[in-house]
């Protein structure tokens, strides 16, 4: 194992309701992928995340069903972790917002920032719906933009032109919840001193050169009009704001979006104490040499890119008021933002209130969840918006996964099993031969290097061109008729099994289910790729029972590189297909569910 140590921050899904596929296409394959394939070579990663549990959103679908946020949010987060677990995300840890240490974290970074002198007391205007009295958070605002004159701005950015708003700006603004005209009062709040890190993130970003320049762009645009954001609300449901007078108010708390950031570094810590060694978080957010990559959809871009860096930058004292770290020690900003774009599905956006949507739950109870995997990192938003159809799953699942890979790995090991019982021995090798190894050993390392620099769909695409070389080469050397000459029958066999493990080896970081299917069908035993499992805890602070993610993830056979076959003489059984082909009609009645949901 390499020293380099590797943070694989992702982002919090929302607790107000089950993920769909929409929402782990952007945070949670990609972010898997590259985990698994640094774990595979050797570096120590830590993935963390957890659901976020704070905010309005929460506290409206409480109120529509008469129950408690805490009710909403325990409820959730146990959908949320079942399906993440499901999917096979390796996190080391998955939490959530509501616990003791998250808490105190969020309290110890805002103090931090407050000691330095990058949060600030200010009187401002406020929403509030005149029919209930609360709060409207800026996002549950819109209006047109006064800055491009879109029509769906929200109260706190334009999708259209990217600026932050406010939300006493807009023009004709409207309650995203029941369509009022909100009400803008004089509300005391902390704000976040964002024009005080110009320099220094500009300084930052410029050093960024390996972002994808969509996201690079996006973030540089940003630095031309940072205002200060409040980092307080008037909601009674988040993290209490640390001061006298503030701390008892049941309706002052922090701002969801600078409590949910937070998550990964509290995660992190959360994750140390569990593990027996408190400061082993600080290895990943202090070590000079570490890394972070955060991974989330575009529509979050600002908050890892601007507003969590500031935070970080504030923190550290390292904004133009200068100051000294807090408490906890100086902290690491990211490596990368890595950013996907939307998944729409078959033409719309995903909407959970128009039921243009498949829950990843549902999905998983029909289909192989290496299955959507693949879709995911084969035709996934990696760089543009992408649409989900179910022709193209379909389509990708049957001729790219069951008839390319599965059939090259069952009609490989059905000969093998049938013709010699055993992993069999291999004669003199041909150039042939030779060739079609030193192409499957010689693609770990452009493999491997694509996915270090997040070009997943790229990196899937050439494994699946050297799966491509191995179903020729066994077409080509036709085994099956060479049962006069059962020496080169066995020296074929055992270099397109050697060929099919290095394969496996390629695509486990995509596909970590069937990759433990393909090396027992080869003869190994133990675990190859190691799943996460959730496990019940109690709060290390208050006691509260929850369930998190977690996993050993060390203890696996898995390495990113050739490893030869099991010896000569290993039983192999006979093959059950690890992929299933879907009828035609699944397009059809997939279709009809749609269409009768919505």
């Amino acid at each position: 194992m390499s020293d380099r140590h590797i943070l694989t921050a992702v982002a919090w899904p929302y607790a107000n309701g089950p993920r769909h596929i929409g929402h782990v296409s952007g945070f949670g394959v990609p972010s898997d992928v590259f985990s698994r394939y640094h774990r595979m070579a050797g570096d120590r990663v830590l993935m963390v995340s957890g659901t976020d549990e704070h905010g309005t959103p929460i506290t409206v679908a409480a109120d529509a069903e008469g129950i408690t946020p805490r009710q909403i949010a325990d409820r959730n987060n146990r959908i949320i972790v079942g399906d993440l677990q499901s999917l096979g995300l390796s996190y080391d840890l998955f939490t959530r917002t509501t616990t003791a240490n998250h808490a105190q974290i969020s309290q110890e970074i805002f103090l931090g920032l407050l000691k330095n002198g990058y949060v600030f007391p200010k009187t401002t205007l406020g929403a509030i719906s005149p029919s209930t009295g609360r709060t409207l958070p800026d996002r549950y605002i819109e209006g047109t933009c006064p800055i491009c004159g879109y029509d769906g701005a929200r109260g706190d950015q334009c999708d259209n032109c990217g600026n932050q708003l406010d939300p006493v700006d807009l023009i004709n603004p409207v309650s995203k919840i029941n369509g009022e005209i909100p009400k803008f009062v004089e509300e005391e709040h902390y704000f976040l001193d964002l024009p005080a890190f110009t320099r220094a993130l500009g300084d930052w970003l410029a050093t960024r050169r390996s972002w994808r320049p969509n996201v690079l762009n996006f973030s540089v645009n940003l630095l031309e009009d940072l205002k200060p954001r409040s980092y307080t609300r008037d909601i009674d449901w988040g993290v209490p704001v640390p001061l006298d007078g503030w701390r008892d108010r049941p309706d002052k708390r922090i701002y969801v979006w600078f409590d949910a950031v937070v998550g990964y570094l509290s995660a992190s810590i959360e994750w140390a104490r569990r593990s027996g060694d408190p400061d082993a978080w600080r290895q990943w957010w202090q070590t000079p040499d570490a890394d972070a990559y955060y991974f989330m959809g575009k529509d979050n871009i600002v908050f890892h890119s601007e507003i969590w860096p500031a935070q970080l930058l504030g923190y550290d004292g390292e904004g133009d008021k200068g100051g000294t770290p807090g408490s906890l020690g100086r902290l690491n900003l990211p490596t990368e933002v890595v950013s996907s774009e939307f998944l729409t599905m078959e033409g719309r956006k995903f909407s959970s209130s128009r039921n243009v949507v498949i829950y990843v739950r549902d999905f998983l109870a029909r289909y192989d969840a290496d299955a959507l995997r693949y879709f995911i990192a084969v035709a996934g938003p990696e760089n543009q918006d992408t649409d989900f159809t179910w022709a193209e799953f379909l389509r990708r699942n049957n001729d790219e996964l069951v008839a390319g890979w599965g059939n090259l790995v069952n009609r490989t090991v059905s000969m093998a099993a049938k013709n010699v019982g055993a992993v069999p021995t291999a004669g003199e090798l041909t150039d042939a031969d030779r060739a079609l190894l030193a192409t499957t050993a010689g693609a770990f390392a452009p493999v491997g290097e694509l996915l270090s620099r997040n070009r997943q769909k790229a990196a899937i695409g050439e494994a699946m061109r050297v799966v491509a070389e191995a179903n020729k080469y066994l077409s080509d050397q036709a085994p099956w008729k060479l049962k006069e000459d059962p020496a080169r029958r066995d020296t074929v066999l055992h270099t397109a099994l050697q060929a099919i493990k290095d394969c496996n080896a390629l695509l486990t970081p995509f596909l970590p289910h069937s990759a433990q299917q393909v090396h027992e069908l080869l003869g190994g035993t133990g675990v190859w790729s190691v799943a996460p499992r959730v496990e019940e805890v109690t709060d290390l602070d208050d006691g509260s029972p929850y369930p998190i993610i977690t996993g050993d993830y060390d203890q696996g056979q898995a390495g990113w590189g050739s490893t030869p076959l099991p010896p000569s003489g290993t039983p192999l059984a006979p093959p059950t297909p690890i992929f299933k082909k879907l009828d035609d009609s699944v397009v059809e009645e997939e279709l009809r569910r749609l269409e009768e949901e919505e």
